[in-house]
């Protein structure tokens, strides 16, 4: 059948982490049938899983010996004449977004087509999106072919989701379970009022090419994405994504907390793909998927690649209690200080993109301010290890602490959804991907429709049609195509700076009932084992990924789950250019290398803080808050993160 041979030898691809990957089911039974089942042995990078031949469309062109192993698919041109160093030969999976099927529209074509959709990086580093299209045409009837085409299909997207292929048996779409189903919550004015737009361009397509199913609401206001996770039924969803910044995903996180079941709401597997001015948290899941440091554009395709493959991670979660007893939840940062008031006095200039915190950073050098203050925390209980020289802390100080060295690296019918199957009135258009995703032709990036003759065929070829992703349950119901996203596009205003709130209205209270059960209240006499710090600081920050911004590495060493508030602080003596150096040194994670004396670093499990001086600026995931003493408690593993798969950091394909 096509002249596809299977290798002599197919292992089963390893098991993800349990919190793992697109498709696998709940977690408890995962644990079961880890505990009863031994593992698998592990799959070698370099061992065939499907190794055949494949004609080209058009049919005129070249033929291709293709091998798929469970890290790349391999190309080597056949006819007309080999190629001894083929360009283009080695397609990474993590470059891989998605694949499909299609068919020719015309009827005496018995060939089926198999067709990936890749983002490579360019010459200048950037990516682009290529498709390449294989004739599966070994077989005389069109039927067989599609089955060839399909298992090849079949085979690549379980590797992508991280599912695992069969050691003996048939490689059939019934390995594939149904689509995961995303809520998008879209905030169009995120950065430079571009969400939208990067929106409809890129993200919509790619999670389109890897079948994903989804819905898209445009949020109108602030706390308004808070207020539909409050009311949503969560069961109908396997993850909740924001495109925008930060600042959407916090009120996501507050508004599960927020719920009567917030207990399993705050299970819910949330994700980031960042649109917004201030990208930490997804400069945090890029450096975690391997990929090099990214801004912009490039770092959106890449989060959105990891995104595809499906995979997450615990992520802890700081609790807050503000200086008039209300709560909320932090999975970034709480900022006094410089950081703080660079991010508010900033706002001004959100027109800028990420490009109002270098305005602002130099506004702020300009007028450099101290505060005096108390700082109180609770040290890890564990002893960490030294971190390696590149990140070396400085030792001069004895209140310091030591940070560890960085780890190593369902069936539900179709979804049809419209924005009135929501509990809340939302007078805006939603759009919602069909229950059985057709591939991405319907919304590819240049615009074109399902008829793929403008990309890759020629003259005298047939245009090819698709054909449903083998992922699609069989006899499943043809859903309607997406609503047009050319259509309900926002209307944003002539300058896309927002109206500064008030002080005290930035960051809505939580109602959950988590208890602090290290934390005295505000105002209390704190334990003895507390280390307390007082004096006057230039910065204090507690961070609890390794990223400040898309390009600032706080703490290099963090991770998503270690369970630790890392406290940075800057104390007073410092000059504008060795404040500066340190900044800048934060882009590669390396400032505590320069051995500043007034930097300081400890790794806790709460703290408080108590401002000494009568006016300052306080921010939560860089959203202000309330001015005044402020406690926070480290909750670890508390939420879930969509990551994708871990990769190897410092190395990209």
């Amino acid at each position: 059948m096509n002249g596809l041979l299977e290798a002599e030898e197919q292992d089963q691809r390893p098991e993800q982490e349990l919190t793992g990957s697109w498709g696998h089911g709940p977690r408890s039974t995962l644990v079961r049938a880890k505990t009863m089942a031994p593992p698998p042995p592990p799959l070698a990078a370099s061992t065939p899983l499907l190794h055949g031949e494949f004609g080209s469309y058009p049919a005129r062109g070249p033929r291709f010996a293709l091998t798929l192993t469970s890290q790349a698919l391999h190309i080597q041109r056949l006819r007309p004449k080999p190629e001894a160093r083929p360009r283009g030969g080695l397609v990474p999976l993590a470059e891989v977004s998605g694949c499909c099927t299609l068919r020719s529209r015309s009827p005496s074509d018995s060939a089926a087509y198999f067709c990936i959709y890749t983002y490579p990086r360019g010459r200048r580093g950037s990516r682009r999106r290529t498709t390449r299209t294989f004739r599966t045409d070994g077989a005389a009837t069109y039927e067989e072919n599609r089955a060839e085409a399909q298992r090849w299909a079949t085979a690549l997207t379980c590797l992508l989701r991280g599912l695992p292929l069969p050691r003996d048996g048939e490689i059939t779409p019934d390995l594939l379970p149904r689509p995961p189903r995303l809520l998008l919550l879209v905030n169009p004015f995120g950065g430079r009022g571009l969400a939208w737009q990067w929106c409809k361009n890129y993200v919509l397509p790619m999670i389109s090419e890897a079948g994903l199913s989804f819905n898209l609401i445009q949020t109108e206001r602030q706390n308004h994405a808070r207020e539909l996770v409050q009311g949503l039924s969560l069961s109908e969803w396997d993850g909740i994504v924001t495109v925008s910044g930060d600042g959407l995903l916090h009120e996501v996180l507050n508004g599960l907390l927020d719920r009567p079941d917030w207990e399993e709401a705050v299970k819910m597997p949330v994700g980031v793909l960042p649109c917004g001015s201030g990208n930490a948290l997804a400069g945090a899941v890029n450096q975690h998927g391997g990929f090099e440091p990214a801004l912009g554009l490039d770092l959106l395709l890449n989060c959105s690649l990891l995104l595809c493959r499906g995979g997450s991670h615990p992520l802890d979660l700081l609790s807050v209690t503000l200086a008039s007893g209300s709560h909320c939840f932090s999975f970034l940062s709480v900022a006094w200080g410089f950081v703080s008031d660079v991010d508010i006095q900033s706002e001004r200039f959100r027109a800028l993109g990420s490009a109002r915190f270098t305005l602002g950073t130099v506004l702020g050098l300009a007028t450099l301010h101290t505060y005096r203050g108390r700082l109180s925390y609770l040290p890890a209980t564990v002893e960490p290890a030294s971190p390696t020289p590149a990140h070396s802390l400085p030792r001069a100080k004895s209140e310091l602490t030591l940070t560890p060295d960085p780890a190593p690296p369902m069936a539900h019918s179709p979804l049809h959804r419209s924005v009135s199957d929501l509990p809340l009135p939302l007078p805006q258009p939603a759009l919602a991907s069909p229950g059985s995703p057709e591939p991405l032709p319907i919304l590819s990036l240049n615009g074109g429709g399902p008829e793929l003759a403008g990309d890759w065929g020629g003259a005298g070829d047939a245009p090819l049609s698709p054909d449903p992703l083998p992922s699609s349950p069989p006899g499943s119901p043809k859903a309607g195509l997406h609503s047009p996203v050319t259509e309900g596009a926002p209307v944003i205003p002539p300058s896309s700076e927002l109206p500064p709130p008030t002080p005290d209205a930035r960051v809505a209270a939580s109602t959950c009932g988590l208890p602090d059960h290290l934390l005295p209240p505000l105002g209390t006499p704190l334990p003895p084992d507390w280390v307390t710090l007082e004096g006057d600081f230039v910065l204090m920050l507690a961070v609890s990924p390794s990223h400040l911004g898309a390009d600032l590495v706080a703490a290099p060493h963090a991770r998503f789950d270690d369970g630790l508030v890392h406290l940075c602080w800057v104390r007073s003596g410092i000059s504008r250019a060795a404040l500066l150096r340190l900044f800048l040194a934060m882009e590669r994670g390396s400032q505590f290398s320069l051995g500043c004396p007034q930097l300081g670093y400890a790794a806790a499990r709460a703290f408080r803080l108590e401002p000494l001086t009568p006016r300052g600026v306080l921010t939560v995931d860089g959203e202000q808050v309330e001015y005044g003493p402020i406690q926070a408690q480290m909750h670890p593993g508390l939420g879930t993160l969509l990551t994708g798969p871990p990769g190897c950091p410092g190395r990209e394909p």
